[in-house]
């Protein structure tokens, strides 16, 4: 289980920290949307629910209204974050079909039964799971498919999740995905493999909490 939760953490890192070798153009082809992935949409509507959603379980967390603001100014850039992990979803589940992986329901629950016994319980789980990494808990199972989809893509590659053979198949999926960025939310570096800010500073976000963030 310890193998398990290093994964899990070290895909989440990777997350924070990088971005597969994604091409966005970016343009008014699909008015309405944050991105378009694989020819589905993200629409700006379901990234500000998942939002929402973030901040919702941080206002239950934190009741204080002094502390969630500070909660607030540490994760000013949630809204692109949670757009970054949505794509990086489909983008990794990609990549694990085309190697032939699937997960269980059942290596779902071993997973987070493991991770609660270490975590103190499952409030105590989804707790850290939002505040280090903006899981709402409702999605707390979906981004432990995604760490397991990770961990064996890891395993049948032969390497893991921070080395370059790992993104190169990410980037490989995301090229079949054709990912296509709205510039509201940033752009992707192909050169370096990470998220950059579209050079728009007069974009503004709001979030559906009615917070306004610099884009």
């Amino acid at each position: 289980m310890h193998r398990r939760r290093r994964t899990a953490l070290l895909l989440s890192a990777a997350i924070a920290a990088a971005a597969p070798l994604l091409a966005a153009c970016g343009n008014e082809a699909h008015p309405g949307a944050a991105a378009v992935v694989g020819g589905q949409r993200i629409s700006v509507a379901q990234l500000e629910s998942r939002v929402q959603e973030v901040r919702a379980a941080q206002r239950a967390a934190v009741p204080d209204e002094s502390q969630y603001q500070q909660v607030l100014a540490s994760t000013s850039s949630l809204t692109r974050d949670t757009l970054h992990s949505m794509v990086l979803d489909r983008v990794l589940h990609r990549a694990a079909q085309d190697q032939g992986i699937t997960v269980t329901r059942k290596e779902i629950q071993q997973m987070r039964t493991g991770l609660e016994q270490q975590a103190g319980g499952a409030k105590g789980l989804e707790t850290a799971w939002l505040q280090k990494y903006g899981v709402a808990p409702e999605r707390l199972d979906d981004n432990l498919r995604l760490q397991i989809e990770a961990q064996k893509l890891a395993q049948t590659l032969g390497t893991d999740t921070t080395e370059p053979a790992f993104w190169k198949a990410l980037s490989t999926a995301s090229e079949e995905l054709n990912v296509d960025l709205n510039p509201r939310y940033g752009a992707w570096d192909v050169q370096k493999s990470s998220r950059v800010d579209a050079k728009t500073p007069w974009v503004r976000e709001v979030t559906a909490s009615g917070t306004q963030q610099t884009a």
